[in-house]
């Protein structure tokens, strides 16, 4: 038990379980409904959590548990990795509970969508799908609790109320607590949704206050949070594996009787592979397992292999980029097209060209991906930081030829994600390890070069943009081709196209009055493994549109956030279907329309709280983007000073941040700063290359990440306020997409430079400062 003061809750980490035992030697289990989409019908359309696979859980049964002493356990069933998630769900849950906050620990929850719910942490949606789930959560045992406690003195139920954890009677000032009450409570029937009374926002404790801190946070200071890495279990195992250079490739032959002399190796075992599309399985190879990992990396060295490398052999990025330039340059399949765009070109009184280039990118979680696996009497046990625990849950029970219930993930924390972890391949070679080694456990660990060399890649793209301008600089005309390899191409068939989900990130949904526009999208191939990356396709269409919609502004004699601000045009509600997006982030059309008000609010307050259009010393200048992501609106301004060697700084970032209401703004804040730095690297130096199919990249040093002296001075964050009766957006991903133009634009303005290629690099070295109209 750690010791809490006012801001304090414990958090405690056992398997499902140990959690269920624990609470049946209480014996006092707060029980009430569930309510779950209905996964077999068929209509009306799904949106939201409805749409996720096993939809959304309200049930008290699986989130709550009270004890006798009036301790409350609250269970979190999303991953955690920075973002929060264990403390705002939980806080949630506490708040309609009318709980101590003191007095709540939480509880994570293992791998099990049937009981909880969705479970897939990433596309920044856990509390936008879980806020109103947990808050009937919340407040259906509170209603049991005052039940019980008007039934307990004889008292008609209009006369009690729960408080702080108690439940008190108005007229005497009678009080009994939580733990008095969650037996009784618990035998009472389950009150229907819609008769729950929720707290209106002024009666929220905790909810949008800010105020309530990480619960791992004193855990992780002291370094006693316990991350995938970090398990340890009797008698285990640990194994590295040396995997295929080359996707697709395979084990020609080996030969492993130098890495069998490698004091501490025990065997060395061959994993077979899975051919292209690989989806989540592994990538095959051999595994070394030894008595520990440094024993098994060594012994990994001493393996010869021959690789049978396959077709994806030819994958070569200078090649590769010229390829999609080429496919850039001639018409696609046309996925948004409105008015006669050639007609308008033709027409137009200037004609303005340029072309993007995005490269591919790897995750690197500070924590690389590690699995154990353990597997006695038919039972699979997982201990791992995973984002996506069902489907973990899934592909190795798939694997193993084990049913699912006989598979039990624990999710450890999560040393940073970005998307890598949604995919348990690593996972699964930790399960056939152990199942090799007749059930003894095995910890799998990826150390930083098979996590730079062995992934799933961000896309590599081509955005190539024109637009034709009338005599007074207006756009008439707007063509956009983007052409970039899908991640759609590990789960099947190569679709050679983006997927309308790619396609909906920024891409169809241009929000600008523009009569005559046209997108369209030709093919590209993918030749190694393509996968989710924070923010995901919005990175290199907010890029090149921003980027492009800066230059139409210089090449018109416009100021470049008034210019945008005319393109977006006035307040208004679109139905993004208009626009060519059947997607929106799986949310109702109606409920989440494209609201170009909010995202002009954005703009200006970002543009007014970053002193826009202020002088600025020769050499620096302001930069200014904007988009919609995860149906939230972002705007950033960055400030950038730049030598007359070409060395770039970074002064300031401000980030104005529309995602509806906050449920907890302190974390809210902290994402968004997370997401500057983020983006920082994205634009200054992170690029994943391949030649002969391999990646050349290897660690840290020559896959570069912004490092401290390259990270913003200085990040203000300012959130727009919102009722909480507007729905929620993301927070997670929306903050990254603006932060590379934005950067870009700003060297334009302080060098007179332009940037159409990331990441910048040296780009700058031959380019010192130039006078530049500031903003």
């Amino acid at each position: 038990m750690n010791s809490m003061d006012d801001s304090d809750v414990q958090v405690i980490n056992v398997s499902r379980r140990a959690f269920l035992g624990a609470i049946s030697a209480v014996g006092l289990v707060l029980v009430v409904g569930c309510s779950r989409r209905d996964t077999a019908s068929a209509d009306p359309p799904k949106y939201g959590a409805d749409s996720m696979p096993h939809g959304w859980v309200d049930n008290p049964l699986a989130f709550v548990a009270i004890a006798a002493d009036g301790t409350v356990t609250v269970v979190c069933h999303r991953s955690e990795m920075g973002q929060g998630v264990r403390t705002s769900l939980p806080m949630v849950v506490a708040d309609e509970l009318e709980a101590d906050w003191r007095r709540v620990q939480v509880q994570q929850a293992p791998g099990d969508e049937q009981r909880f719910g969705n479970q897939d942490t990433d596309g920044s949606r856990s509390v936008r799908h879980f806020f109103a789930p947990m808050r009937r959560c919340g407040a259906a045992a509170r209603t049991m609790l005052e039940q019980a406690a008007a039934a307990h003195w004889g008292v008609p139920s209009g006369e009690v109320t729960a408080v702080n954890h108690e439940v008190v009677h108005g007229p005497t000032n009678r009080r009994i607590g939580y733990g008095e009450l969650a037996v009784a409570a618990s035998h009472l029937k389950v009150p229907a949704g819609d008769t729950l009374r929720l707290k209106a926002p002024s009666q929220f404790r905790y909810i949008g206050k800010g105020e309530v801190r990480l619960v791992d946070g004193p855990d992780i200071v002291a370094g006693r949070g316990m991350y995938g890495i970090d398990t340890v279990l009797d008698d285990m195992l640990f194994a590295v594996v040396a995997r295929p250079p080359v996707y697709g490739g395979k084990v020609g032959s080996y030969d492993a009787a130098a890495a069998l002399k490698v004091p501490g190796v025990v065997k060395v075992v061959e994993i077979p592979g899975t051919p292209p599309p690989s989806e989540f399985q592994p990538l095959g190879g051999v595994a070394v397992i030894a008595r520990n990992t440094w024993a098994a990396i060594q012994g990994r060295q001493a393996l010869k292999i021959t690789w049978q490398d396959g077709p994806n052999v030819v994958y070569d990025s200078k090649a590769y980029r010229a390829t999609l330039e080429q496919a850039a340059r001639t018409p696609g399949e046309v996925v948004r097209n409105q008015g006669d765009v050639p007609a308008a070109m033709a027409r137009a009184a200037r004609r303005i060209e340029a072309e993007y280039y995005i490269p591919h990118m790897a995750q690197t979680p500070m924590e690389p991906p590690a699995a154990t696996a353990r597997i006695v009497d038919g039972l699979c046990v997982i201990w791992t930081a995973t984002q996506a625990p069902q489907a973990t849950r899934d592909r190795v029970s798939k694997r193993l030829a084990m049913p699912s219930e006989n598979v039990t993930v624990n999710v450890t924390l999560l040393g940073g994600g970005f998307g890598r972890k949604s995919k348990p391949d690593y996972v699964v070679e930790a399960a056939l390890l152990s199942r090799e080694m007749k059930g003894v456990p095995v910890k799998v660990t990826w150390t930083r070069e098979d996590d730079v060399q062995h992934g799933y890649y961000h896309t590599v793209s081509v955005e190539h943009l024109e637009a034709g301008l009338d005599a007074a600089g207006k756009p008439v005309a707007w063509l956009h081709r983007s052409v970039a390899p899908s991640i759609r191409s590990i789960f099947g068939p190569d679709p050679r196209h983006e997927a309308p989900f790619e396609r909906g990130m920024g891409l169809v949904n241009v929000p600008f009055g523009i009569a005559n526009l046209r997108v369209e999208n030709p093919a590209a191939e993918a030749h190694t493994r393509i996968g989710w990356y924070r923010s995901v396709s919005n990175i290199p269409h907010a890029f090149a549109i921003q980027s492009f919609v800066a230059e139409l502004a210089a090449a018109a004699g416009r100021d470049p956030k008034d210019y945008l601000l005319e393109l977006i045009g006035p307040a208004q509600r679109v139905d993004p279907r208009t626009m060519g997006d059947s997607w929106n982030y799986t949310e109702s059309p109606e409920r989440y329309p494209f609201d170009t008000g909010r995202l002009r609010r954005v703009i200006e307050t970002v543009s007014r709280e970053a002193g826009w259009g202020r002088k600025l010393p020769p050499g620096q200048g302001l930069g200014i983007a904007a988009h919609y992501s995860f149906v939230t609106y972002v705007a950033a301004v960055v400030q950038v000073a730049v030598s007359g060697k070409g060395e770039l700084t970074i002064p300031r970032i401000d980030v104005a941040l529309d995602c509806g209401p906050q449920v907890n703004p302190e974390r809210v804040r902290t994402q968004i700063e997370g997401a500057c730095v983020m983006g920082v690297s994205n634009a200054l130096a992170s690029e994943i290359t391949f030649k002969a199919g391999r990646v050349e990249q290897s660690n840290f040093n020559d896959y570069q990440v912004a490092r401290i002296d390259a990270a913003p001075r200085e990040i203000r964050v300012h959130l727009i306020a919102s009722d909480f009766d507007v729905p929620l957006g993301g927070v997670g991903e929306p903050g990254v997409p603006p932060i590379a133009p934005a950067l870009c634009n700003a060297i334009f303005a302080a060098t007179g430079k332009r940037i159409r290629q990331l990441p910048i690099r040296d780009q700058l070295a031959a380019h010192g400062s130039q006078p530049a109209a500031n903003g």
